[in-house]
C-alpha cells in the first residue's frame, strides 16, 4: 500500500491492540498535538484523513499533553495510552520534563517529534540546533535519556521495525516507559510501497510472567519464619489489577500493609490489614510497624527515598522479598527478587503459606479525624482536604503532583477505590495537576476528577483549562491559594535557610502580591468561584460537584498550619559550614539523622530451601 510515512504510522497505530487476561482494548486511543512546520504537513495531514480511526486532541502545551497521556495511561493501569505530537525545536524539548514523568514512573506514552530534513537539503533550518561536532544531533536527541526506546526514521523502511520495537516497549510491564520516534519533516511526507500486513489489526499480549518455583519457596521460606513481616505495596499492585490477590494474602496471613504514593488504594483505608501511608509522608503505624519489621515484602515498589524514609526506616537486618516484574526493583536492598507478576505472585504465595500473624494496631485514622475536623480561619490544608474527601463519592478520583499537599494527601486522604488515588509522586512535577486530570477523565468519564493543585503549581501550568473546557471535558479544581511555594518553604526552613526565595511578594517587602487566581482561571473559559472560608469552601465544592462544567474553586489557606507528622525522616543536606546559627543547628540535626541511614545490605547467605507448597516440594 503506497502511503506517506506519516500516513503508514497512523494508519497502524489505529490498528494496534493490548491484551491481558483475555481482555482486548485499543492500545493507542488518541493523539495529542500542537502542530508546526516540523509534523503540520507529515503527521497532522495523515491525522486529518484518519479522524475516525485515531481522534485527535488540541492541547495547549508541548509538556502538558504529554502529562496527560501520561495520567491517561495510569488510570488504565497502563494497558492504553496516547500519542503526542510535536514540531521541531521548542514543541520537542518541551516534552522533555513529560517523558522523564513516564519513564520515572514506568507509564506508557509515545512521543512523535517532528525532526530537521533527513536530506539536509534546505541547509540550516529555523528551530534547528547546530552543533558544531556533527549534524546528526538534533533538540530530539535530549529525549533519548528520558525515553526507554528512541528512534530517529531516516527512512520509510525504517518505520516498519521502528514501529515494532515501539509497541513492545509500551506494552511490557517491565520495560516500559516515554517511547520516542524522531520524525524528519521531509521523510513525514514522502511515499513508500508499505507491506498491507502493517495495516492489520495487532494484538500485543500484556505478560504476567510467573514465580520461579525455587525463589518462591525461599520466599515463602522466609516469610514463614518471619516474626514481624510487614508488606509494602507499590504502584504495580495497582496496574497488574492485583489489589484483590493482596486483600486475601493480608487476611489470611493478618500481615499489615503500607502503602507507597503510586500504591495508596491498594486496600480500603478502613482495612482491618490497612496500615496506611509509609515513609517519609507516611502514618506512625505503618512507620512503626517498618521499624520493626524483620522480614518485608515489597509488591510493586521501586523502594524510592520518600518510601524508605531516605533507607532510615527499616531496621538495618530486616530481610527484603522484592516481588516486582521489573529486574530493577526486584534487586534492590539485597533483597530476595521474586520476579513475577504481583497478582500471580501473591497468589503463588497464599497458596504456600499456613501461618497467620498478629496485625500491627494501626489508631491513624483517630489522627485523621482530628485534622479534618479542626477549624481555623482561614483554613489549614488539611482541612480543605477534608472536605474534597467527605464531598467526594467512592469512585471518584483525587489528582495531585507536587508542593505539599501530595505528603499531606498520602498521609490522611482515606481512599476507597484502587483508582481513587492519583498523586504523580516519581517526578513530582509542578504543572501536571491540571492535565492529568484532563488524561484521568479522557480515560474514565464517569468518574468524578478532583484537581488538587496549589498557587505555585497552577501559575506554572494552568492554561490546560482551555483544553477541557474546548473538550467539553468536565473537571473540579480546588485551588489553593498560599501565596507561594509553601512546600519548599517549610523544607528551606528545616534546612536553615529560612524560607529564602519561596513567596510571592513584591521585592524587598512582606506584602504579598496581587495575583487574581480567580479571574485568571475565568479568563481561561473555567467557571471560577474564589472562597476564605471551609463553610464557604464546601458550599462552592458542592455547587461545582453538581454542575456540567470545569470550576475552579480558590480557597484561601494558612500554610503555617502543618498536617500530623510522619515522625520519619528525608535526606535533603545541609550546608556544612555556614554564618548562620539557622543552618548550623539544622547541620546538627542532619548528622544526627543521618547516622540513622542504612546501606540494606541484607543476610550475607540464604540457604536452598524445600518447603511443601501445596502437594507440591519445591
Amino acid at each position: 500500500m503506497r502511503l506517506t510515512v506519516a500516513q503508514a504510522l497512523v494508519r497502524f497505530l489505529s490498528v494496534q491492540y493490548s491484551e491481558r487476561d483475555g481482555v482486548q482494548q485499543r492500545l493507542i486511543a488518541g493523539c495529542f498535538g500542537i502542530f508546526g512546520h516540523g509534523n503540520v504537513a507529515g503527521v497532522g495531514q495523515a491525522l486529518l484523513e484518519e479522524q475516525d480511526a485515531l481522534p485527535f486532541y488540541h492541547a495547549r502545551n508541548e509538556q502538558a499533553m504529554v502529562h496527560t497521556a501520561v495520567a491517561y495511561a495510569r488510570q488504565k493501569n497502563r494497558l492504553q495510552t496516547l500519542a503526542c505530537t510535536s514540531s521541531i525545536g521548542p514543541g520537542a524539548t518541551n516534552m522533555v520534563t513529560g517523558a522523564a514523568l513516564a519513564t520515572i514512573n514506568r507509564l506508557p506514552v509515545l512521543l512523535l517529534p517532528g525532526d530537521v530534513f533527513a536530506t539536509r537539503g534546505p541547509g540550516t533550518v529555523l528551530q534547528q540546533l547546530e552543533d558544531d561536532r556533527t549534524f546528526a544531533n538534533t533538540v530530539n536527541d535530549t529525549l533519548r535519556p528520558v525515553s526507554k526506546f528512541w528512534d530517529r526514521i531516516e527512512r520509510p523502511e525504517q518505520l516498519v521495525p521502528a514501529l515494532l520495537g515501539a509497541m513492545r516497549v509500551l506494552t511490557d510491564p517491565a520495560e516500559t516507559g516515554a517511547v520516542t520516534l524522531a520524525l524528519p519533516q521531509d521523510v513525514q511526507a514522502e511515499a513508500y510501497e508499505f507491506p498491507d500486513e502493517l495495516f492489520e489489526q495487532r494484538v500485543w499480549r500484556v505478560r504476567r510472567p510467573l514465580p520461579e518455583p525455587d525463589v518462591l519457596a525461599e520466599a515463602a521460606a522466609l516469610l514463614r519464619g518471619a516474626s514481624r513481616p510487614l508488606i509494602v505495596s507499590g504502584g504495580g499492585t495497582i496496574y497488574g489489577e492485583a489489589t484483590e490477590a493482596l486483600r486475601e494474602f493480608a487476611e489470611a496471613t493478618g500481615i499489615g500493609v503500607g502503602e507507597t504514593q503510586a500504591g495508596k488504594g491498594s486496600l480500603p483505608y478502613d482495612h482491618p490489614q490497612a496500615l496506611g501511608a509509609i515513609g517519609a509522608t507516611g502514618t506512625t503505624s505503618a512507620n512503626a510497624a517498618a521499624r520493626e519489621a524483620d522480614v518485608v515484602l515489597g509488591v510493586g515498589t521501586r523502594w524510592s527515598d520518600f518510601t524508605t524514609a531516605s533507607r532510615s526506616l527499616f531496621a538495618g537486618d530486616a530481610t527484603f522479598i522484592n516481588l516486582n516484574v521489573a529486574t530493577v526493583d526486584a534487586f534492590k536492598h539485597a533483597g530476595l527478587p521474586l520476579v513475577a507478576d504481583a497478582r500471580l505472585g501473591l497468589q503463588a504465595l497464599n497458596d504456600a503459606l499456613d501461618v497467620t500473624f498478629e496485625t500491627p494496631v494501626n489508631d491513624w485514622d483517630a489522627v485523621v479525624e482530628r485534622a479534618y475536623s479542626e477549624r481555623h480561619d482561614p483554613p489549614a490544608q488539611a482541612e480543605v482536604i477534608g472536605v474534597v474527601n467527605r464531598v467526594s463519592q467512592p469512585r471518584d478520583v483525587v489528582v495531585c503532583a507536587a508542593g505539599s499537599m501530595p505528603g499531606d494527601l498520602h498521609k490522611l486522604w482515606r481512599t476507597r477505590d484502587p483508582k481513587g488515588y492519583h498523586v504523580e509522586y516519581g517526578f513530582s512535577t509542578m504543572g501536571y495537576e491540571i492535565a492529568g486530570g484532563l488524561g484521568i477523565k479522557l480515560a474514565a468519564p464517569d468518574r468524578e476528577v478532583f484537581v488538587m493543585v496549589g498557587d505555585g503549581s497552577y501559575l506554572m501550568m494552568a492554561q490546560e483549562i482551555a483544553t477541557a473546557v474546548a473538550e467539553g471535558i468536565k473537571l473540579t479544581i480546588v485551588l489553593v491559594q498560599n501565596h507561594g511555594y509553601q512546600s519548599i518553604g517549610a523544607l528551606s526552613e528545616s534546612v536553615g535557610s529560612q524560607r529564602f526565595g519561596t513567596a510571592y511578594r513584591y521585592r524587598g517587602t512582606d506584602e504579598k502580591l496581587p495575583i487574581d487566581l480567580a479571574a485568571n482561571a475565568d479568563s481561561l473559559g473555567a467557571r471560577a468561584i474564589d472562597t476564605h472560608t471551609l463553610d464557604a469552601f464546601e458550599a462552592a465544592l458542592r455547587e461545582a460537584v453538581a454542575s456540567e462544567v470545569t470550576t475552579v474553586v480558590v480557597v484561601h489557606t494558612d500554610p503555617s498550619i502543618d498536617a500530623p507528622d510522619s515522625g520519619a525522616w528525608w535526606d535533603v543536606p545541609v550546608a556544612e559550614v555556614a554564618a548562620l546559627d539557622s543552618t548550623r543547628t539544622a547541620r546538627t540535626e542532619y548528622e544526627r539523622d543521618k547516622a540513622t541511614q542504612k546501606p540494606y545490605l541484607g543476610p550475607r547467605e540464604r540457604g536452598a530451601l524445600e518447603v511443601e507448597i501445596g502437594d507440591h516440594a519445591l
